[in-house]
């Protein structure tokens, strides 16, 4: 198994994960101190999804995640909205005073999900958060959005070790997602931000435009109105 730049570990190096898809994972330190997988993640370092930290945090999500899809619907305030409503809120690292997600809902883990006021989401949406995904105020998702924070190696040999790294998603205020877009790891999504339907969002995304298509481009360019007092 290789290393940063290419060097092979040594026994010392590897950790038994144990999970077969992905059985060893690299040291990494910072500051003198090892990481842990977790960590390495966050830190845009390559890491193993399949520690016993990340896969109990990913359990308890399949958990809350399963309730959650087969909840009863309910009316406005109803106890089934509540009920509803708190399990989101269990799930995402933070979240503002109004949000709603419509089920079907998956993500990996949910703590790393940041969420401002009036978040909309339609149905099937799916966040890989295995690094921190922050949304800001008044965005809504068309039905099947995806945000993939997670990526692999585009070597073979290299991917075929197991090894995988997550990069943050970042979508300001007041943006509109429509349905079956993809963004990829790493993006930021200014404010006042359209995204087509069916769009892949490749690139970084400034405020106040209009981007379609795949790869995404700007089609539009908006003009910021201001608010009547």
């Amino acid at each position: 198994m290789s290393g940063k730049n290419g060097n092979t570990l040594n026994e010392k190096e590897k950790t038994f994960t144990g999970h077969p898809f992905s059985p060893f994972s690299q040291m990494a330190e910072k500051n003198g101190k090892t990481l842990s997988e977790k960590e390495k993640a966050l830190a845009g370092l390559p890491y193993s999804p399949f520690s016993e930290e990340l896969m109990n945090d990913q359990f308890r999500v399949r958990e809350i995640l399963f309730k959650f899809n087969n909840s009863k619907p309910g009316r406005f305030n109803s106890e089934e909205f509540r009920e509803r409503d708190n399990m989101i809120r269990q799930l995402f690292g933070s979240v503002g005073e109004i949000l709603y997600v419509e089920p079907p809902f998956r993500c990996d883990y949910g703590y790393n999900i940041h969420v401002g006021e009036k978040f909309y989401s339609n149905y099937n949406c799916t966040i890989l958060d295995c690094n921190k995904v922050t949304i800001g105020d008044r965005v809504m998702f068309g039905p099947n959005v995806s945000l993939f924070t997670a990526t692999h190696p585009t070597q073979p040999e290299v991917r075929a070790e197991g090894p995988q790294s997550a990069f943050p998603i970042k979508i300001g205020n007041d943006v509109w997602i429509g349905g079956g877009a993809i963004i990829c790891p790493g993006i930021t999504i200014g404010d006042g931000v359209t995204v087509g339907a069916g769009s892949v969002v490749t690139k970084d995304v400034p405020p106040y435009v209009i981007v379609a298509g795949s790869p995404a481009k700007i089609i539009k360019r908006l003009e910021r109105k201001q608010k009547e007092t």
